[in-house]
């Protein structure tokens, strides 16, 4: 015995299928000539759809592009400066006017690196982000910015912790606190 019902759609008209499937008749789809533009407005801010690109946006691009190149020299240069922090820590307490050498090696040289990693994977993290919206035609000249100040924010805490132990900025920061 074999099974001699229609299958789904089977019997049902063009326009029955397309009811069902919650679209209009195809007499009431409006023609689209080829290469025509489309009557309407493609929605402020999105991408247009179909096989096009996204809309380039050269200055966009090219603040992107300068903003993370700035950020990588800066990377380099303060990474290899927290590498040897505390000759860093000695040069930022004599422009701060505080007597006495930055001591405390064994956790400077250590917060150091660590900071000094954070640079370095908080400007690869920025560069991939930026990266990717660039691709997609999005803005992305604030993401640079973004990932700068929150890397900035990170590495500055790791640099701080051996330089708020070592015993020569203790009294400078007393001294001055109390004056």
């Amino acid at each position: 015995m074999t099974d001699q019902r229609p299958q789904y759609g089977e019997i049902a008209t063009l326009d029955e299928q397309r009811r069902a499937a919650g679209l209009p008749p195809l007499g009431e789809v409006p023609t689209a000539e080829v290469g025509a533009p489309s009557s309407r407005p493609a929605p402020t801010g999105s991408a247009p759809t179909g096989s096009a690109a996204a809309r380039p946006r050269p200055v966009d691009r090219f603040v992107t592009i300068a903003l993370l190149a700035y950020g990588l020299v800066n990377v380099v240069m303060t990474g290899l400066s927290y590498l040897d922090f505390s000759t860093a820590m000695n040069q930022m307490m004599s422009v701060l006017g505080v007597d006495g050498e930055f001591t405390n090696f064994a956790q400077g040289r250590t917060w150091g690196t660590i900071a000094a990693i954070v640079l370095a994977v908080g400007w690869s993290l920025t560069a991939f982000f930026s990266i990717r919206r660039l691709r997609t035609g999005k803005r992305s000249w604030w993401v640079p910015l973004a990932g700068a100040a929150i890397t900035l924010l990170v590495a500055s805490v790791c640099a701080s912790i051996p330089l708020m132990n070592d015993p020569a900025f203790i009294d400078f920061v007393a001294k001055t606190a109390g004056q």
